[in-house]
């Protein structure tokens, strides 16, 4: 079938919105008619090239990355599966995870499902079951799709491990958060930093991401959640979200968490600023009191490894620093599990959408989210 999608052709290029073939599903894959893709701050570390298969990885396995149709945060309704999928039907309604779970790998059976071994297939951007292309040109060049999912398309063709069905009364263009933005961030104050009642916690950088982490922590109990972004309309806006107090900076949070803690600091202080930097982890950690723990949830240039730490203070105060995929959770039972805590008024989606765009206007979209314009825009198909 023809179709339209925004690809990438080479790093730091502009989205390309183009015709494109896509193929039918082969045995254990399904097609996709997606109503909504968030614009996530991933896709933005894509076209950067930020992330990316390294090339002595892509001449090993013969796989170009680029081209590739971006998005990862999607939900639609099921169209057509191909043989030996039995975990959905055509009709049903599912969330794309970018983190597929095969539920049999060593990971997925410790209930790590975030780190199932199917995960090594993401950057490839080729179908799980064989490493080939079901996304064309028209020239005939092969695409690649990101996370095997590829929502920046309304249609998406992928692996059976990747769809998680959900309930029909669910509004899709809400369960779309739910593949990657809403549980990193609410799974990385409830699991990853595991924060617990009268707890005070502080919140670095307030996108999609950030929104959810607030939230997760005045959800788990937290008695203070500071919120901390330069942009000031954030301030008011993540109150609805549980926000306690707001700042402009680390620097100028580290006063107002002193005095609210009487100069212990804060249990937890989670980093979900749109893209983590070496120099950014002391001054989070300086945010973090004896025995407290900082959570790194922003990804990084995976070709870079420089950062600043102090390691005697993080010995000596027993402090911990770690690190969170997914926000901890297990897609096949946190995304049903948010979503009813959603239909049941308890977990804000409606509020995270500040404005939607269509397939053609993507540009438009990362434009505003480089800006700061969006807590999450959308794409609506």
């Amino acid at each position: 079938m023809k179709t339209k999608a925004a690809i990438c052709w080479k790093p730091m290029s502009d989205w390309s919105v183009e015709e494109i073939e896509l193929d039918g599903p082969k045995p254990g894959e399904v097609l996709v008619r997606n109503v909504a893709s968030g614009l996530c701050h991933s896709d933005e570390h894509l076209r950067r090239g930020d992330i990316r298969l390294p090339e002595a990885a892509e001449k090993e396995y013969g796989i170009t990355q680029y081209p590739l149709i971006g998005g990862h945060e999607g939900a639609g309704e099921v169209l057509e599966v191909g043989a030996g999928v039995t975990t959905v039907k055509p009709g049903d309604h599912v969330v794309m995870s970018f983190i597929p779970a095969c539920g049999r790998c060593p990971s997925c059976a410790a209930g790590r499902q975030q780190l199932c071994d199917m995960g090594a297939f993401i950057l490839a951007g080729r179908q799980i079951a064989d490493q080939t292309a079901r996304h064309h040109a028209l020239d005939g060049t092969d695409i690649g799709v990101m996370s095997a999912i590829g929502t920046f398309c309304p249609y998406s063709l992928a692996n059976e491990a990747s769809l998680i069905k959900i309930l029909p009364d669910i509004p899709l263009d809400k369960a779309a958060l739910v593949g990657c933005g809403v549980p990193t961030g609410w799974g990385s104050a409830v699991y990853a930093a595991d924060v617990q009642p009268g707890e005070t916690v502080v919140v670095v950088g307030l996108g999609g991401v950030g929104a959810n982490a607030v939230q997760g922590a005045a959800m788990a109990g937290a008695q203070y959640v500071i919120a901390i972004d330069p942009l000031v309309w954030k301030h008011e806006a993540i109150e609805v979200f549980g926000a306690t107090h707001t700042a402009s900076s680390m620097e100028e949070a580290t006063e107002l968490v002193g005095q609210l803690t009487w100069g212990m600091m804060a249990d937890k202080v989670i980093l979900t600023v749109g893209e983590a930097h070496g120099e950014l982890i002391q001054p989070m950690m300086d945010l973090v009191k004896k025995g407290g723990r900082g959570v790194v949830t922003a990804a990084g240039n995976m070709f870079r490894t420089d950062t600043t730490l102090n390691l005697c203070e993080l010995t000596m105060s027993r402090k911990e620093l770690v690190g969170t995929c997914y926000g901890n959770c297990n897609p096949r039972y946190d995304v049903p599990r948010l979503l009813r805590l959603y239909m049941e008024g308890q977990l804000k989606l409606d509020e995270l959408i500040t404005k939607t765009y269509t397939l053609d206007d993507i540009n438009q979209g990362y434009e505003d989210l480089r800006n700061g314009r969006n807590l999450r825009g959308m794409l609506m198909y």
